[in-house]
């Protein structure tokens, strides 16, 4: 199997800074989106030290020779979600005490949105882990079908669940900045932590609200149809480039992970 990966952050068209954040290391099969929040010099700090710090602790992980990374079990058995959990908790641990060490970065968080590939016991197939807290997301396009893997940690996607408002009404309300999970706001946080098989030409797209607010499912679905092969290079800097169109009212961050047959 191999991975293509590609990525691009963007200011967007009404913010002054970029306190998104993003990760490519595809030696660790290791991809991240991280939207940092609490004033410019909090959210570049929370984002920044998120990245940092997940990218650290995994590549010990393995460099250790940790067993999950290595074991030959299936996807179900694996014990990998374990040292991802960790490392955003570390991270969550990092950025709180930072903020409580500078108390102009006092309240800083970010959302982190995270991709993990190991080798399967699934013939033809990746293992991919998905680690996740706040609302960036991630989108698995299978064949002609897209689908958000991740679950916004929101106010308004309490209130869909809940039956409060509807899901159109979510895009239009005055709450849809408001998230109910972050890494680094408390010293510790709860991670969404998921598993499934990659298979090949699976396409992971990972980005922040900047873009999910502005680009609906069906058109990044279009997008990933139109900019396949080689052309995939490009589609970070489309997606961005179309959320700017639409407005670009917030910072804008657009990772893609595109699994192939060798």
């Amino acid at each position: 199997m191999r991975v293509t990966s590609t990525g691009l952050t963007d200011v967007g068209q009404k913010r002054e800074a970029n306190q998104d954040s993003l990760l490519i290391n595809d030696d660790l099969g290791l991809y991240v989106v991280a939207d940092g929040m609490g004033g410019h010099a909090g959210g570049e700090t929370a984002s920044r030290l998120a990245v940092e710090t997940i990218e650290e602790k995994i590549r010990e992980a393995r460099s250790n020779g940790s067993a999950p990374f290595d074991e030959k079990v299936d996807l179900p058995e694996s014990g990998l979600p374990e040292p991802f959990r960790e490392a955003i908790e570390a991270a969550c641990y990092t950025i709180f005490h930072a903020a409580r060490e500078q108390p102009e970065l006092q309240g800083m968080g970010t959302t982190v949105t995270a991709l993990l590939l190991n080798e399967s016991t699934q013939q033809g197939a990746l293992d991919a882990y998905l680690a996740h807290v706040g609302d960036s997301r991630v989108y698995l396009v299978r064949d002609s079908f897209v689908q958000q893997v991740s679950e916004d940690h929101s106010l308004v996607n309490e209130q869909i669940k809940a039956g409060v408002i509807t899901a159109d009404e979510a895009k239009q309300s005055r709450f849809k900045n408001i998230i109910t999970r972050s890494v680094g706001f408390e010293e510790d946080v709860l991670v969404d932590v998921m598993g499934l098989w990659a298979e090949p030409g699976d396409v992971f797209v990972m980005c922040s609200d900047g873009l999910s607010n502005l680009v609906e499912e069906n058109e990044i679905l279009e997008h990933v149809s139109e900019y396949s092969g080689e052309k995939i290079s490009e589609l970070p800097k489309v997606l961005v480039d179309l959320a700017n169109e639409r407005g670009g009212d917030d910072n804008v961050t657009v990772l893609i992970v595109r699994i192939e047959e060798v």
